[in-house]
């Protein structure tokens, strides 16, 4: 043999060892891998929604307070007191408005008592100026005398009037008396529950010029939720729109209760600004806000509470349904590419075997992560989210 054939023999042995170690660590360091990443296309729930955070208040409510002033007797309810319609709710010392209602009526008793005595002297008055009439037909009396007699007549009836106006002007101030008299004990003006009390048993009411508020009745059968929205969802808001809220604790054993409703008004303007006062019935500023500050419109909508299991003041999670779907065909939105044309049309890539291949896909419903799938995919069917190509061993070595 050639030197050279049998240099090439000699090495041989260790050659083929070498190109085969040389192509196992190629085939599992250096040559490059497909990594597929894929979720599947499954039936669920959608919505549409705009969300939004709320305060409850009861839907009716009554602001009681004092119009007579003076010491607080006694008050008869206490808060989370459940009352009727007339039922008695404080007591006023009544002493300075039963006086007066006491002089009142002696007045009033002094002047019909000088009014039956005008009223004597009227007829007296009468009698006498017809009696001159006579005798001064006859020519027994002088027409001075006459003529007095009906100027006294003309008195008397003129006296009766005052008197009869003075009877007028103090039975209206007695009765204005007895109605303050009346305001001393203080009834309940509907049925509901007592919700706050701001008046102690002993405490003097001034209301001479200012109504003292006592204490807040109110319905709370019936809350309506006060719901902030920013300007830039408002315009997606609209009155007959289905809504639902949470509630901070409302975690049940089959999940977190909803209260459903719809909302009813959205008010024009904006609440007033901060640090300026804002009355519960939803009185509107018209000042301009800040430069830079989101606008918040209040929105409203009445819910039930016959099991009364929301208070007022509970911060409510509002939610605005827009649109929405029940067990429909759910693809995640990161998976999907919008296509040319038409706004529903997207495209997909589906995971068929070992390979990849390219949907039409046509969605309706979408939220912020899925979208609902109206033709294109079915269920079970996995969707391509991500292709990763790397070196086999890339992930085998970190440093």
């Amino acid at each position: 043999m050639p030197p050279r054939r049998n240099r090439f023999l000699r090495f041989l042995p260790f050659l083929v060892p070498l190109a085969l170690l040389l192509g196992l660590l190629w085939w599992t360091l250096l040559r490059t891998v497909q990594t597929i990443d894929s979720v599947p296309v499954d039936y669920g729930d959608i919505e549409t929604s705009v969300s939004a955070v709320g305060t409850l208040q009861p839907q009716s409510y009554v602001d009681v307070g004092a119009q007579a002033s003076g010491a607080i007797r006694r008050i008869a309810v206490h808060p989370g007191s459940v009352v009727r319609k007339g039922e008695l709710l404080v007591e006023i010392d009544p002493s300075l408005q039963q006086a007066r209602v006491d002089a009142d009526r002696a007045t009033l008793d002094s002047l019909r008592a000088q009014l039956a005595a005008a009223q004597a002297q009227q007829d007296l008055a009468l009698q006498d100026a017809q009696r001159q009439r006579q005798m001064h037909v006859h020519g027994a009396t002088r027409l001075e005398d006459l003529q007095s007699a009906e100027a006294g007549l003309r008195v008397a009836v003129a006296r009766i009037a005052d008197l009869t106006a003075q009877v007028v002007g103090a039975q209206s101030v007695l009765k204005g008396d007895l109605a303050q008299l009346g305001y001393t004990r203080i009834y309940a003006p509907m049925d509901g529950t007592v919700v706050t009390l701001d008046a102690r048993e002993g405490q003097t009411l001034n209301a001479t010029y200012q109504t003292p508020n006592l204490l807040r009745i109110a319905d709370l059968s019936q809350m309506t939720v006060w719901t902030e929205v920013s300007e830039a969802d408002i315009g997606r808001i609209h009155p007959g729109m289905p809504v639902y809220f949470t509630t901070l604790g409302s975690q049940t054993e089959s999940g977190v209760r909803r209260w459903r409703g719809r909302v009813r008004q959205v008010l024009p303007a904006p609440p007033n600004p901060p640090g300026q006062a804002r009355e519960q019935g939803g009185a509107q500023a018209t000042t301009a806000p800040p430069a830079g500050k989101v606008v918040l419109y209040t929105v409203l909508f009445d819910v039930d509470n016959a099991d009364g299991a929301l208070m007022p003041q509970m911060s409510a999670q509002v939610f605005f349904v827009q649109a929405g779907a029940s067990h429909v065909l759910l693809a995640p939105l990161a998976a999907l590419k919008a296509g040319a044309g038409k706004a529903d049309a997207y495209t997909a890539q589906v995971q068929v075997g070992g390979g990849i291949e390219t949907r039409q896909v046509r969605i309706g419903v979408r939220d912020r992560l899925h979208a609902e799938v109206l033709s294109g995919l079915a269920a079970g069917e996995r969707l391509v989210t991500a292709i990763h190509r790397q070196h086999a061993g890339a992930g085998r070595f970190r440093w």
